[in-house]
């Protein structure tokens, strides 16, 4: 009984175990890596489109940041410490060439004017003692030495007139011992740091910094690959970030002689005009172009079809019924288009849509 029982349970298990849908399917015979046909091409939504020539192909594209131009920051300070009595502008207010920023209340001023009072009141004794001695020396009433010593002093005390006057106007200094801080150019009011009643130093924060961005400057980073290549002279075309419209133009002035050990690159200015959209420190792309050299020849493809795989830009190229992931060289992106250097041929077909599909798939072959 016990045997029937066995022989019983082993049947039972055998049939379960051997049901059609418990058994694995098989494995589907694989072709070569990225081999697809048109029905898979299609299922995966790639779009196939040829690779165009491009002519004047610029030497790359970097990453800069806007600056000012040394001369086009200016900070404003008191030649006298005293008091704030009054503050005129505010932060971010236009202003321009000599428009007064502050009234500042200076002691110190009262003492310079006191100095020029004096130095006007001996002026015009100075003046008319060297006239009646010199017209006493010419009659021999006198000795020409003794005119001599009077011209001498006149001139003395003219010089310290003259040197108040200028101080004091130098100052913006009135009489009633304030001093008027102005504006040395047109500009914008970058940063006010006193109120009212605030003292103001000689030696204290600059109470008032002016930036004049209607001329900008970029520092740009030139990766090692290209720093042999860029040189002053070459034209900049900056591009702001998320767009492939240049916003403004401009001239590379300098390039540094040395690689920067953290970073490899070397550091490059170039001037850049006043454009919408463009304020200092703002990050942005520069493509640089060499409108004096050789022309470069180059290809174009739709942006899409770049992409970035094992840390180099890529592009799945198309040939006998099979993708294959390709390097390539990028130097600019305008119009939604990608301009390559190197690494692809005009007429060769890649693939501008469903990258990311074929990536996934090459990746789990």
């Amino acid at each position: 009984m016990a045997l029937v029982l066995l022989l019983v349970g082993g049947g039972a298990y055998w049939a379960l175990s051997s049901r059609p849908d418990q058994v694995p399917p098989p494995t589907p015979a694989t072709g070569p890596a990225g081999q697809l046909d048109a029905a898979q091409i299609q299922r995966l939504g790639i779009r196939l489109e040829p690779a165009r020539a491009a002519e004047s192909v610029p030497v790359g594209t970097v990453p800069g940041m806007v600056t000012l131009p040394p001369e086009a920051r200016v900070a404003v300070t008191s030649p006298f410490a005293g008091t704030a009595l009054r503050v005129l502008v505010t932060p971010g207010q236009q202003v321009t060439a000599g428009q007064a920023l502050a009234v500042v209340r200076a002691p110190e001023t009262i003492q310079f004017g006191a100095e020029l009072a004096r130095a006007e009141a001996d002026l015009a004794f100075a003046r008319n003692q060297a006239a009646r001695l010199d017209t006493l020396a010419r009659e021999g009433v006198i000795a020409g030495v003794r005119a001599d010593e009077a011209r001498a002093a006149l001139h003395r005390t003219e010089a310290t007139s003259r040197e108040n006057r200028r101080l004091l106007g130098l100052a913006g200094a009135g009489r009633d011992g304030t001093v008027t801080l102005r504006a040395p150019i047109a500009g914008r009011v970058a940063s006010v740091t006193i109120d009212p009643g605030a003292p103001v130093g000689t030696a204290s924060a600059a109470p008032f910094v002016i930036e004049n961005d209607a001329a900008l400057a970029l520092d740009l980073q030139i990766p090692e690959r290209l720093a042999a290549q860029v040189r002053p002279g070459m034209t900049v075309a900056v591009l702001p970030p998320g767009s492939t419209s240049p916003a403004g133009s401009g001239r590379i002035l300098s390039v540094s002689p040395s690689l920067d050990p953290q970073t490899r690159a070397v550091m490059a200015r170039a001037s850049l005009g006043a454009a919408a959209g463009l304020i200092p420190g703002k990050g942005v792309s520069a493509v640089i172009s060499d409108p004096a050299g050789p022309a470069r020849a180059g290809v174009s493809v739709p942006s899409g079809a770049v992409t970035r795989m094992d840390d180099a830009d890529q592009v799945f190229v198309h040939a006998a019924g099979r993708f294959a992931p390709r390097k390539v060289v990028v130097v600019a992106e305008s119009g939604g288009r990608t301009v390559l250097a190197s690494g692809l041929k005009p007429g060769e077909t890649v693939a501008v849509s469903g990258v990311a599909e074929l990536k996934s798939l090459l990746a789990g072959r």
